[in-house]
């Protein structure tokens, strides 16, 4: 019969990965899964935004009422991101001493993100892998691109296995086989960055003229600014602001090569508060007045 299994990382929101993740799939497999959160992250299907890493006394407190209650003799360890929490865990696991202590690293994110500091990675070298059974590596992944969340679903399909009395080489089978038969976008979440994109490009087309404040985009397309920040970079590489900012300048180059409209009419056509507020932003971004753009011109 298979027993519980204790798994410690961090959340992640998106249920992609960490906490939620190993609890789902471990579900799915059939096997009982208890947590220890050791940092809540603010994320999305973009990237993670921030860290509240959670201090040694609050992870100690939730794995040691696992342990004393359940009893599991499965650990699975992710993200650790402070040096007081290895020592804890360390200490913990040398007086619980579990069957099996499996370390899946969480060192970076899918997008390259630094997330662990080379001196918690430091302690976690000299005081938690000399306790792990199970250590997994780069070469242990499904061949392929990496996906979101591929180490965390092979350590807790790994965890499950070997919960049922499996030995290491059967459960290493097993978990890769199940890993394989995973639809490709598993983890992926459902990000409508690409449509909140074409949408933000279609209200600029819209609404330039009068309102060049990304808050004024963000709350129509009913989203944070944070949040339109990052989609925007995701699909273009810029900011919003620059993107409003581009379109005006775009605009107020048409309007000087091809009318014979007073600069003071552009102006307040495109709703600046001044001639002079209008060729600040103009030179700002062209490197030039509109009087010297329009006599190269």
């Amino acid at each position: 019969m298979n027993t519980a299994i204790l798994t410690i990382t961090g959340s992640d929101g998106t249920g992609g990965s960490g906490v939620q993740a190993d609890i789902q799939l471990i579900h799915e497999l059939g096997g009982r899964a208890a947590s220890a959160i050791t940092s809540i992250t603010v994320q999305n299907t973009l990237g993670i935004q921030e860290f509240h890493d959670l201090p040694a006394p609050v992870v100690r407190q939730q794995v040691e009422a696992i342990i004393n209650d359940l009893q599991p003799q499965i650990i699975k360890i992710g993200l650790l991101r402070r040096t007081d929490v290895v020592e804890m865990l360390a200490e913990v696991l040398r007086k619980y001493r579990p069957r099996h202590i499996i370390y899946a690293p969480v060192l970076t994110s899918t997008k390259g993100e630094q997330l662990v500091s080379a001196k918690v990675y430091e302690t976690i070298q000299q005081l938690l892998l000399p306790l792990c059974t199970i250590v997994l590596r780069p070469s242990d992944l499904p061949a392929g691109p990496r996906r979101h969340g591929d180490a965390n679903q092979l350590a807790s399909a790994l965890a499950y296995y070997l919960s049922l009395g499996e030995s290491e080489t059967d459960a290493r089978l097993h978990a890769q086989t199940y890993l394989k038969a995973l639809p490709a976008d598993y983890a992926e979440g459902n990000s409508r960055s690409e449509e909140l994109f074409n949408q933000f490009l279609t209200a600029v087309e819209r609404y330039f003229y009068r309102y060049a404040d990304v808050a004024f985009y963000a709350e129509q397309l009913n989203v944070s600014a944070r949040y339109l920040g990052q989609v925007t970079r995701r699909n273009s590489g810029r900011s919003p602001k620059a993107i409003i900012d581009e379109r005006i300048v775009s605009e107020i180059t048409s309007l000087l090569t091809s009318t014979n409209r007073p600069l003071k009419d552009i102006a307040q056509r495109l709703g600046f508060s001044s001639q002079a507020h209008l060729s600040r932003f103009f030179k700002k971004h062209k490197g030039m007045s509109p009087t010297d753009f329009q006599k190269q011109r």
